[in-house]
């Protein structure tokens, strides 16, 4: 997958209103089908942040890529819509499209087989500078913080931004915190963020206006991987806290570059 093609999944989707969509009259009601471009269609279920749409999203393009219609080269799932890239006549692509959404309640579809990943994170210090920051917000003390976030299962809502840097959700209530008015500088590889009742794994380093509450040394994209983007859209993630140096030391003797994870996968 083409890191072109991951800039602009990042620009359609995390982004949505950044790009200018023209759309197809089909229905008022989600979900529907807009153009993208020359060679792309976006199958939009929500306009906002929903749980019961992104996994609508995820299903979907499960399917599509099982079972890909004629013309399709790509496809990539986001937060609340699909991105479908294609080559050839618009047309016919469309019309396929419009009977698969037909054909199944999206909505009630279950994505395919969940993973956990158990991600060792230190939290707060040096590697999480805002974690007291965020658990003000929050109403909640640093401890009962970390206590919360450690135990709450989040699920990759979307991958994008930079090439495997997920989006995850998504969080109880107390936790939909704004951005700051001010940009972090720089963020680390690797860093653990939250606001809008998500967190951000970033995969490089980068400023940022999310609060940094901790770190892993979990690497998004390692090319030298079987599979070098690790994360998929539907897996389930938790972040168990360790030590500064523990965190480290797993990181280290970790080859694969996944910080020390462990992988619970069903069959």
């Amino acid at each position: 997958m083409s890191l072109r093609f991951h800039a602009m999944r990042a620009k359609a989707s995390l982004d949505a209103p950044l790009v200018r969509c023209d759309a197809i009259p089909m229905t008022d009601q989600f979900p529907r089908i807009e153009r993208l471009g020359v060679d792309g269609l976006l199958v939009r279920f929500s306009d906002r942040l929903d749980d019961v749409a992104n996994r609508a999203c995820i299903a979907f393009r499960t399917a599509l890529e099982a079972d890909r219609p004629a013309g399709v080269t790509e496809t990539a799932s986001s937060l609340g819509s699909v991105l479908v890239r294609f080559d050839g006549p618009r047309a016919p692509l469309q019309a396929a499209l419009e009977t698969r959404l037909a054909q199944t309640d999206w909505h009630a579809t279950a994505p395919q087989g969940p993973r956990t990943w158990h991600i060792p994170c230190s939290y707060g210090g040096e590697d999480g500078p805002q974690l007291g920051d965020a658990a003000n917000l929050a109403g909640l003390s640093e401890a009962q913080a970390i206590e919360m976030l450690s135990s709450t299962p989040v699920r990759v809502l979307g991958l994008g931004f930079t090439p495997g840097m997920p989006y995850l959700g998504i969080l109880p209530p107390e936790w939909d915190l704004p951005r700051q008015k001010e940009l972090t500088p720089r963020v680390p590889a690797g860093a653990l963020v939250i606001a809008v009742r998500q967190l951000v794994l970033f995969g490089t380093d980068a400023p940022t206006g999310w609060r940094q509450i901790g770190r892993t040394g979990f690497q998004c994209l390692n090319i030298a991987r079987p599979r070098p983007i690790a994360l998929r859209p539907g897996d389930h993630l938790l972040f168990p806290p360790v030590t500064p140096e523990e965190m480290r030391a797993r990181a280290a003797a970790d080859a694969a570059g996944h910080g020390g994870a462990r992988l619970e996968e069903e069959t």
